[in-house]
C-alpha cells in the first residue's frame, strides 16, 4: 500500500490540505496527517480544528511515497520553520514525490533550494519568498518528482495527479469518475 504524509501546522488552508487527503484516501493511499508542534490538534487559517494522526517529530525518520505541504498563512511559514518538516522534504525529494500548494511552494520548498532550475507554481504574491525561482502561472505544475499547485482552486486537480503518480492512470480515472458524478 502506498503511503503519504501530509503536514499540518497552525494556519494551514483546510480545503487544500483536506481535499488532497480525501483524494488520496479515496484512491486507497494510507495518509498520515502529521502535526507540527507539540499537539495533535492543529487549527486552520479559518479556525477549523483537525486532529492529526502523529506529530512530525515522531515520524520524521520514516520514508513514504509522498510528502505534501498544504498552503495557507501562517501555516506555510510554520511548516518552513519546522526542522523535521524540512528534513523530511529534503530527504524525500531525492527519489520520492514531493508536493506543495498555494504559498507552500514558495515559502517551504523555495528557501530549501528545491525549485532552483525547475518549473513550479505558487499563489500570486508569494513569489517574494523565493526570488530566484521563476514561477509559472499554470494551475498545477509537475517537474520530475516535485508537483506544485497554485491555489485552493487546484486542490482536486492536484489530488488527481498525485493519485495518478502513485497508483496509475486507472486509479485516477476511477477517482475522477466517483467525484465528477455528472460526466
Amino acid at each position: 500500500m502506498k503511503k503519504a504524509v501530509v503536514f499540518f501546522a497552525d494556519g494551514f488552508e483546510e480545503v487544500e490540505a483536506l481535499t488532497v487527503c480525501d483524494a488520496l484516501m479515496r484512491a486507497g493511499v494510507k495518509v498520515v496527517k502529521a502535526a507540527v508542534g507539540g499537539s495533535l490538534t492543529v487549527t486552520s487559517s479559518h479556525d477549523v480544528k483537525v486532529v492529526c494522526d502523529a506529530l512530525v517529530e515522531d515520524i520524521k525518520d520514516e520514508m513514504v511515497d509522498l510528502v505534501f505541504a498544504p498552503g495557507g498563512m501562517p501555516g506555510s511559514s510554520n511548516l518552513a520553520q519546522s526542522w523535521p518538516v524540512n528534513e523530511m522534504i529534503v530527504r524525500h525529494v531525492q527519489d520520492r514525490l514531493v508536493a506543495a500548494i498555494c504559498a507552500a511552494p514558495a515559502v517551504v520548498l523555495g528557501p530549501l533550494g528545491l525549485l532552483e532550475g525547475r518549473k513550479a507554481t505558487c499563489f500570486p504574491g508569494c513569489e517574494e519568498y523565493a526570488p530566484s525561482v521563476v514561477f509559472s502561472s499554470d494551475g498545477v505544475v509537475e517537474d520530475g518528482n516535485i508537483i506544485t499547485a497554485k491555489s485552493v482552486a487546484y486542490a482536486w486537480p492536484l489530488g488527481f495527479l498525485l493519485v495518478e503518480r502513485l497508483l496509475g492512470a486507472d486509479a485516477r480515472r476511477r477517482l475522477e469518475s466517483g467525484i465528477w458524478w455528472n460526466r
